[in-house]
């Protein structure tokens, strides 16, 4: 039985939200991220991270560039949440592709498997200069201006998928191969989005998981 490592760094919980979506079958606890984690320890690991104003969250790139080599020594797949990720326009999916290119140029990290998410709008939840910011971002991004309300575009149909498939490839002792993407189609609900249960700073979690 396969243990793996579940990692994110998450500012407004939709990553978190993404990890828990994607290993809850696989008996998943999280925790915060403790200075003694022993990487060595798992078979397989999973880093998720979101992108705030353009960049991957220092914590992650962190987390990555410090464990380059335990990584590379096991299976390991990213997935990053981006509201790039939601839109139609082709210019704006290859801006989500170049953030995970410009990722692994930071880390040095070659990644086994990876995918991108589209990511939510909590305009409630932001404060008035976020709010404007983030409505100009939307409004190249996805056409979705109402600060009124709350946007949540992640398909979580592709979630499950790309956490269980990658965890496939290490049970049968493969991996998809450093490079391969898989970036599923941005969901088109757009309804109220669940309150997560998580503070509003970044947060770097850990969970673990025991794939049967």
């Amino acid at each position: 039985m396969a243990h793996f490592l579940v990692i994110y760094g998450t500012g407004e919980g939709q990553t978190a939200k993404v990890a828990d979506a994607g290993t809850r079958s696989r008996r998943s606890t999280s925790r915060r991220y403790p200075a003694d984690l022993d990487v060595p320890a798992y078979d397989a690991v999973i880093v998720g991270g979101s992108i705030h104003v353009g960049t991957h969250r220092d914590a992650v790139v962190g987390f990555a560039r410090d464990h380059r080599d335990a990584l590379a020594a096991r299976p390991s797949a990213f997935f990053q949440v981006c509201l790039s990720s939601a839109s139609d326009d082709a210019a704006r999916r290859a801006e989500a592709t170049g953030y995970i290119d410009a990722f692994v140029e930071q880390t040095g990290w070659q990644l086994d498997a990876v995918a991108s998410f589209a990511g939510a709008l909590r305009f409630s939840e932001y404060g008035f200069l976020k709010r404007l910011v983030m409505k100009q971002i939307a409004a190249e991004a996805t056409g979705d201006t109402d600060t009124s309300r709350d946007y949540e575009y992640t398909d979580w149909a592709a979630v499950d998928p790309f956490a269980v498939e990658f965890a496939r490839s290490v049970d049968d002792d493969r991996c998809p191969g450093a490079g391969h993407r898989l970036t599923p189609t941005p969901d088109s609900g757009r309804g109220p989005r669940e309150r997560p249960t998580h503070d509003q700073n970044t947060q770097l979690a850990t969970g673990t998981t025991a794939d049967k």
